[in-house]
C-alpha cells in the first residue's frame, strides 16, 4: 500500500474529468484502511472515499487524499428456508452484485439492476429504480471513521435513509468510509413490477411468468435504452431527484399540464418526474459547448468531450433556474459535488 502523488482521475470518473488528486490510494482490507489512517503522510489531510466514480462532479483538482475502496468479497453470513443474509464488500461493483443474487435465486434488488458505482456508495445515496430503494433490503453495514480508524455498525434504523439520502449525506457526511454491506434478500421473492415500462418489457417478451432473472433483463433493456454509457459519453446517470411538492400544487399544475408525470410520495406529497420537468422546459437534448442534458433521458446530464467541471456545474444550474421560472419549483442535485 503506498499513496501516489498528482494522479489523473480522468479514467476514475465516470464524467471522464481530467482532474487530478494531490494524494491517491487504494485499499483493499480494512487493516489497510486503519493502517492508511494512521499514516504520518495522511494525517491533516482531507479525505474523500472514491468507490466507481460514478456520483460525483469535480470542478477543480482535488487537494487531499483520495482513498480507493477496494475492498471485495460476497459471502452468506445467515440464512433461513426463507431469507438470505448476504454480505458484500464496499468495493464490489453494484451491477456485479444484483447479478450475482439473480443468478443465485436471491430477490429483493433485481430492480436496481445496472446501476453505476459500488456497493459501499449504495446506502449513502440509498439508491433506487423502478419502485425499489436499497432500504427495502438493506440489513446493516460496518463502516471505519476516517479520523481515527475505529470500527462502527449501523443499522436501517440508524442509516435514517429517506429519497436518496441517509446520514452519511448530512451529520456523518466525509466522516465514515463503508467496508461492507449487508442485505436480507428473499429466497421466495415477490416481483416488483409496479412501474408499467417493466411489465411492458416482459410482456413485449412473450414472457407469461416473469421471474427475478426476467425483470432484471428488462431493467437492464429499459435502461440501455434511455441511459448513455459512461464508457461512451461522460455522465452520472441521473443528475438531479425528483422533486416533492404539496398535492395543491401538483393539481393545479396538472390543470395546466395534464401530462405532467408525478406519482404519490407522502399522504400530502406528490413526487413530479425531473425529467418531465426539464424537458417541458426546453433543455432535453439541448447542448451547450460540450454540455448538455441527453436528448433520450432529460434528467442525465452529459460531458460531450471536453467539458470541465465548471462547465457542467454552470450547466446545471441554468437547468435548476430554467425549471424554477417555468414552474416555481426547485430541483435538487443529486451528484455530489466536489470542489
Amino acid at each position: 500500500m503506498e499513496i501516489t502523488s498528482n494522479l489523473s482521475l480522468k479514467e476514475l470518473n465516470t464524467f471522464g474529468l481530467d482532474i487530478r488528486a494531490s494524494h491517491y490510494c487504494i485499499i483493499h482490507t480494512v487493516d489497510e484502511l486503519r493502517e492508511l489512517i494512521k499514516m504520518e503522510q495522511a494525517q491533516g489531510l482531507q479525505k474523500l472515499i472514491l468507490g466507481g466514480g460514478s456520483n460525483m462532479l469535480f470542478t477543480e483538482d482535488y487537494r487531499g487524499l483520495i482513498i480507493h475502496n477496494q475492498i471485495m468479497g460476497i459471502s452468506i453470513t445467515s440464512e433461513t428456508d426463507d431469507h438470505v443474509l448476504i454480505c458484500t464488500g464496499g468495493g464490489v461493483n453494484w451491477h456485479n452484485f444484483v447479478l450475482y443474487c439473480v443468478d443465485h435465486g436471491y430477490g429483493g434488488i433485481e430492480n436496481l439492476a445496472l446501476i453505476p458505482g459500488c456497493v459501499g456508495a449504495a446506502p449513502i445515496q440509498n439508491i433506487g429504480a423502478y419502485g425499489v430503494e436499497i432500504k427495502d433490503t438493506f440489513y446493516k453495514l460496518t463502516a471505519v471513521e476516517l479520523n481515527n480508524g475505529s470500527i462502527h455498525q449501523f443499522s436501517r434504523e440508524e442509516c435514517q435513509f429517506g429519497y436518496r439520502d441517509s446520514i452519511f449525506k448530512r451529520e456523518a457526511k466525509n466522516k465514515f468510509i463503508i467496508v461492507d454491506v449487508t442485505f436480507k434478500l428473499s429466497k421466495h421473492p415477490q416481483l416488483n413490477m409496479s412501474y408499467g415500462a417493466i411489465a411492458s418489457q416482459i410482456s413485449e417478451s412473450g414472457i407469461v411468468n416473469p421471474t427475478i432473472k426476467d425483470v432484471c433483463n428488462a431493467v437492464i433493456v429499459i435502461r440501455q435504452s434511455k441511459l448513455p454509457d459512461p464508457k461512451e459519453i461522460g455522465n452520472a446517470g441521473s443528475f438531479f431527484k425528483n422533486p416533492e411538492i404539496p398535492i395543491g400544487q401538483f393539481e393545479k399544475l396538472k390543470e395546466k399540464f395534464p401530462d405532467v408525470v408525478g406519482y404519490q410520495a407522502h399522504h400530502d406529497k406528490m413526487k413530479v418526474a425531473a425529467g418531465w420537468l426539464i424537458e417541458k422546459s426546453g433543455w432535453k437534448g439541448k447542448r451547450i459547448g460540450n454540455v448538455g442534458m441527453h436528448d433520450k433521458q432529460a434528467l442525465v446530464l452529459v460531458n460531450y468531450g471536453n467539458a470541465t467541471g465548471e462547465e457542467l456545474i454552470a450547466h446545471a444550474r441554468k437547468v435548476k433556474a430554467g425549471v424554477m421560472n417555468d414552474f416555481g419549483i426547485d430541483l435538487e442535485m443529486e451528484v455530489n459535488i466536489i470542489s
